[in-house]
């Protein structure tokens, strides 16, 4: 599961109405479901597009190469999206499995002689390294008329690199919910909170009912930096997190000492977290979910906080999505609540007519409509009919994405330079591990914090 991309969709105006949206859709979270598993019945067939809103060329004997880190269930539902592309086109296509971070994989095949012809990368900062090194291709005419049709400006500009569009962003995520244990909350008789003091309410009502509030995935970096995206943005607002995100204002901010001490709130609860601090950091991030869904009415723990996507590990327990687990978005820890999201875009390594022509398909309604259908996927592309998508919860999730239009950033994980926000066991990953292990210690973590943002942001890297 490629998970650890996360953007921000915000600006006060329509994150009021998302988070209204998400808070009032998601409370429907009873509604029907279908385990993410991609067994969606007819719908999830080959080529389940009723005709054609795109014109593609005939490329019959001619073979592609697409690298990706998907693997399981979403490797598989994105190979009948190639599928069709095949069906339509006559050209045969080959998915490369890519090891994380993807970039450093691109590095060693393009040394090797041997590059993709498209690659799927999540990081901005990734597209915007591949474009440095000369190894990305800017998209050609159909492909971009593709793209404008069906994305809003905001989600086509975090794919160009010095005004010129190189990445096509074929997958999203929402990263600002939080999934829950029905049964563990209606025993607890808790709600489901919109401010973080709501939140601590809820986590202490769990608690007296005898099960452990949270499961947090800290032997993994990637879901700390979401959970710090969520409290800072909106605690501190956009523009101070535009500037964080630039490091135009230092880690020793005190913005980023209240996010800290916000956070320490549930992560310095030995009690609140399932195995304590040291439990979290063992914990991997499908284990923080799967232990939240199994267990009857006496689970590791009772919240899980992640992204949409979490819909694919639930589908690995007995519980159902809407059912068994539900979900309410990130509670406000300021005055509005954030809405994190990520995604992944396709960037054209070796141009040819039918490269551009892929990237077109991915481009459109088409290609995003067949992976929607067989769930556990989210799209940008605005033309894709929300009834596509196979529950009530995903279609809602979707609408709120769609929503937002223009108003959103990338994270700031992913617009940093990858040694500071996309290494395991290095930078922002590892510093705030070591905070989770000590969270008492805000003003050591914003100064190792400093210490490695300067270093990577001074060196480019």
């Amino acid at each position: 599961m490629r998970t650890h991309s996360s953007s921000t969709i915000r600006t006060k105006r329509t994150v009021t109405a998302l988070a209204a949206l998400l808070t009032g859709a998601l409370a429907l979270g009873a509604c029907s479901s279908s385990k993410d598993n991609g067994d969606t019945g007819s719908g999830g067939k080959t080529g389940g597009v009723t005709g054609s809103t795109v014109t593609l060329p005939k490329l019959n004997g001619t073979n592609l190469e697409i690298a990706a880190v998907w693997t399981g269930q979403e490797q598989k539902n994105f190979k009948q999206v190639l599928a069709e592309f095949e069906k339509r086109t006559g050209a045969k296509v080959t998915f490369v499995p890519a090891q994380d971070p993807i970039i450093n994989f691109v590095g060693s095949k393009i040394a090797g002689g041997q590059p993709p012809d498209v690659a799927m990368l999540p990081q901005p900062g990734a597209i915007k390294q591949a474009v440095q090194r000369g190894w990305a291709k800017p998209l050609g005419p159909d492909a971009l008329k593709e793209l404008q049709k069906n994305y809003s400006q905001g989600w086509q500009d975090i794919g160009k690199v010095g005004g010129k569009q190189y990445g096509m962003y074929y997958k999203a995520a929402n990263k600002s919910l939080i999934w829950y244990n029905a049964k563990v909350f209606e025993s607890a008789n808790a709600k489901e909170p919109k401010t973080w003091k709501d939140l601590l309410g809820a986590a202490q009502a769990v608690y007296d009912s005898g099960v452990t509030p949270f499961s947090v995935a800290g032997a993994d970096g990637w879901p700390l930096t979401d959970w710090f995206e969520n409290v800072y943005l909106s605690q501190a607002g956009p523009e101070k997190y535009d500037q964080l995100a630039q490091h135009k204002i230092k880690w020793t901010d005190p913005s980023v000492k209240q996010a800290l001490t916000t956070l320490a709130q549930i992560w310095g609860k030995k009690d609140y977290l399932a195995g304590g601090q040291d439990g979290a950091l063992q914990t991997e991030f499908p284990a923080s979910v799967t232990q939240t869904f199994t267990g009857g009415d006496q689970p590791k723990s009772a919240m899980v906080y992640e992204g949409d996507f979490v819909q694919v590990n639930i589908g690995e327990t007995k519980a159902k999505v809407g059912t068994d687990a539900k979900v309410f978005p990130f509670p406000a820890v300021g005055s509005t609540a954030p809405v994190v999201s990520g995604g992944d875009a396709a960037v054209v390594l070796k141009d040819s007519k039918a490269t551009q022509a892929l990237v077109t398909f991915l481009a459109s309604p088409d290609a995003a409509t067949i992976e929607a259908k067989l769930g556990g996927f989210l799209s940008p592309n605005k033309n894709v009919p929300i009834s596509a998508y196979p529950n009530a919860v995903q279609q809602k999730i979707a609408k709120a994405l769609i929503a937002s239009g223009d108003d959103f950033r990338f994270d700031m994980s992913d617009q940093a330079p990858q040694a500071f926000g996309g290494t395991p066991g290095k930078g922002e990953w590892k510093d705030l591990q070591d905070f989770l292990k000590n969270p008492a210690d805000v003003a050591g973590t914003q100064a190792k914090l400093e210490k490695d943002a300067a270093a990577a942001y001074g060196s480019g890297s």
